[in-house]
Order: structure tokens, then C-alpha cells, then sequence
């Protein structure tokens, strides 16, 4: 049996860590390379860094935080936010990072999933999906919802995509740190990614995040049962016994969580000593 993994975020802004609630609200939580030595000593298994205003002029600073962390760290590192074309993908391995997290880029533009994959391997391609439960299984088009324009191109595809063809439970997908609803339905487009070679996927759900509610189960576990490469559950954390039941209910093959390891709700160690009683096979 595989080991699950522990895996803490840190959101970076402008070279500091930060955490919100519901993708809003954000408060700073220290240095970015000082929480991941911390981590890297309480044996995290990897560690997820996501660069949430990164802009041109600012990928810099999030390059420098990655060199200086592969200096001192060695747990795997994967690193997301505002990766365009695939020089972002070289210059952030380059840096020392082992994976890369990408979501706008992906929504945008499908078939750059598919040219990373082939240029640097699958295994270092996540396709980050952030989903919003849809709550009216009526759906309508609204003037705020951003469908691309390669999904009204393919016909076939629109059909097995968008929300609208889909059962009354669904997900909706969001870009732009979960401000632009795309009307793409989540279960699908998790699949739709593998096919074109994502490596594993990093789900999020915005209804839970920063609320320590838990994760939304039902949306982890749909997306979990329908492929075949891991899937990382994030968005919700509150206790130890949340990370248990996203890898017992959620079939989850990782659990990430920011603010219960942030401000020392829990420790890694304590959050693996606890999965491994409850009889989930981890690396202590």
C-alpha cells in the first residue's frame, strides 16, 4: 500500500505567507522559507507553495523563495501561480522546485497541459482545479461567467464539459484564485486533464476553504473514483480527523492544510502519528 501524504501550503504574496478564508480575508503568516524548514524538519512528506499575485514583474521574488528553500529543504516542492508559457515551468525547476501547479493557464488553453507534459514529464504537471459546488440545477449563463472560447469551438468537448449537460450535483471550475467562474464541470475536467498528461491533480474546494469545516467529501472523493493519478484534497482543514476522513471517505491519495500547521494547531508529526493509529499507512 502507498503511503499517503502530508502535505502544508503556503500561499505566497509579495515573498510573505499568507492565509484567508473562502479565498478572501488574508492575514500574513510569516516567511516562506522559515516555515519550510520548520516543516521539512517535522517530516512533511512535500510542501506546495502558490504564488497568488504572480505577475511578470513579481515571479522574481517567488524564484528567490524557491532557490533559497531548495537550498535548505529536501522534501518535494511544487510551486503554482501565474505559470503562462513554458519557460515558467523551466525557470521555477530550474530554481529547484520538482513539480509545478498550474490552473488559469490549463482553463485557458487545454493542450499547454499536454505540451508541459511532453517537455518535461508528466510527473511534474498538476493541474490545480478550484471548484464551487453548483447549488441551482438549473444553471443559466450569467454575465459573469467566463466560458472559453475554445469550449464553445468543440462541440464534443462543450458537451462533455460544460456544467449546463451535467446531472443536478456538480462542481464548477474557477480561475483567477477562484474569482472567475468558467462554467466547466469538475468531475470532467479532472479527467479531460489526465488525458492530456497531468500527473496528478490538486483539488481545492472554494466552499470550505479557510473555514475548518472539512473538506467537501462528496466533491473529493467523485473526482478521486474517476482517474487514475493522485489527487491531493485540499480546502477545509480544521482537525486530525479531517485529513483521516479525506483519505478514508474522500479516497484521497494527499491531504494538504494551511492554517492548523500555520499557527501550530497541530504539528505534521502529530497529524501523521494520528492518521497511522487509525490505520492509514504513512511515512513516519
Amino acid at each position: 500500500m502507498l503511503a499517503k501524504r502530508i502535505i502544508p501550503c503556503l500561499d505566497v504574496r509579495d515573498g510573505r505567507v499568507v492565509k484567508g478564508v473562502n479565498f478572501v480575508n488574508i492575514r500574513d503568516a510569516g516567511d516562506p522559507v522559515d516555515n519550510a524548514i520548520f516543516y521539512d524538519e517535522q517530516g512533511a512528506d512535500e510542501l506546495v507553495f502558490l504564488d497568488i499575485t504572480a505577475s511578470h514583474e513579481k515571479r522574481k521574488i517567488i524564484l528567490d523563495v524557491v532557490e533559497k528553500t531548495a537550498t535548505d529543504v529536501f522534501m518535494p516542492l511544487t510551486v503554482g501561480g501565474g505559470i503562462k508559457v513554458l519557460d515558467d515551468i523551466r525557470d521555477l525547476l530550474n530554481a529547484g522546485c520538482d513539480k509545478v501547479s498550474i490552473n488559469t493557464t490549463a482553463v485557458n488553453n487545454p493542450e499547454f497541459i499536454k505540451a508541459a507534459a511532453e517537455r518535461f514529464g508528466s510527473q511534474c504537471i498538476v493541474v490545480a482545479i478550484d471548484a464551487k459546488r453548483v447549488h441551482d440545477s438549473r444553471f443559466e449563463i450569467d454575465q459573469k461567467r467566463e466560458v472559453p472560447e475554445w469550449l464553445n469551438v468543440f462541440s464534443e468537448l462543450k458537451q462533455r464539459l460544460f456544467i449546463e449537460n451535467t446531472s443536478e450535483r456538480a462542481w464548477e471550475v474557477y480561475t483567477h484564485g477562484g474569482r472567475r467562474p468558467k462554467g466547466i464541470n469538475a468531475v470532467e475536467w479532472a479527467k479531460y486533464m489526465e488525458e492530456l498528461g497531468a500527473g496528478e491533480i490538486l483539488l481545492t474546494s472554494m466552499d470550505r476553504d479557510g473555514t475548518k469545516e472539512g473538506f467537501d467529501l462528496e466533491l473529493t472523493r467523485a473526482i478521486s473514483e474517476s482517474v487514475s493519478i493522485p489527487v491531493i484534497a485540499s480546502g477545509g482543514v480544521g482537525n486530525l480527523e479531517h485529513l483521516y476522513e479525506g483519505i478514508s471517505i474522500g479516497k484521497a491519495d494527499a491531504v494538504l492544510a494551511a492554517s492548523i500547521f500555520h499557527y501550530r494547531e497541530y504539528t505534521v508529526r502529530q497529524a501523521k502519528e494520528y492518521l497511522k493509529d487509525k490505520g492509514v499507512a504513512v511515512r513516519l
